[in-house]
């Protein structure tokens, strides 16, 4: 079986490119969607979470207040080492059982989606990485349009993400999302025809 690392900066398009993948046949393990779960009412994740930063974290239904969280942890490196120490291990826990039971149901090819793959240093943890990509001014530019931000929130955003040319260098394909959806769509099937059969003949 090929476990694919699929990755990319904020705003790049990666999620875009992993619903293709799937729409195409692929299975795909989301780390936001694991991360989540991790986090959820009644986990040690989220116990460890409230002991270490308190009520003020939590939203009143008990679950995890997630902007409260970011503005606790956003430029404050120890708590975000501290976060990560809890969180990334139960992420980590869950997507091998993912893999682990993709595996036993005969898949060949699996796509995890992990958007800090490199700044968490998972590169490892994959057979290959595909990195989807596109100009720092338009993603930026989409940042602003489609989340709200302001400029100087998404610089930060981006600045807290390793650079993309430091990710071309290592990964083994690459997705460039600088145009229009059917462009993007091309590019994405080119790659996952090459992975699917990389995958068949593993």
């Amino acid at each position: 079986m090929l476990v694919i690392g699929l990755t990319g900066n904020i705003a790049a398009g990666k999620s875009t490119v992993a619903r293709l993948f799937a729409a195409w046949g692929a299975t795909v393990v989301d780390a936001d969607v694991l991360a989540r779960e991790a986090v959820a009412p009644g986990t040690p994740a989220l116990r460890a979470i409230a002991d270490r930063w308190g009520s003020a974290v939590l939203a009143p239904d008990g679950s995890l207040d997630r902007a409260a969280l970011r503005t606790v942890v956003f430029g404050d490196p120890a708590a975000r080492a501290a976060l990560d120490a809890i969180v990334h291990p139960e992420v980590a826990r869950r997507r091998d059982a993912a893999i682990a039971a993709a595996q036993a149901h005969g898949e060949r090819l699996v796509v995890c989606d992990i958007p800090l793959l490199f700044e968490a240093g998972l590169t490892g943890a994959v057979d290959a990485i595909v990195l989807v990509d596109a100009p720092v001014d338009e993603r930026r530019r989409r940042l602003i349009r489609d989340r709200g931000l302001s400029g100087d929130e998404a610089d930060a955003m981006m600045g807290a993400q390793w650079p993309a040319d430091r990710k071309r260098a290592a990964a083994d394909w690459i997705i460039e999302n600088d145009g229009p959806m059917a462009a993007l769509e091309a590019r994405a099937r080119a790659v996952f025809d090459a992975i699917a059969a990389r995958a068949a003949s593993t």
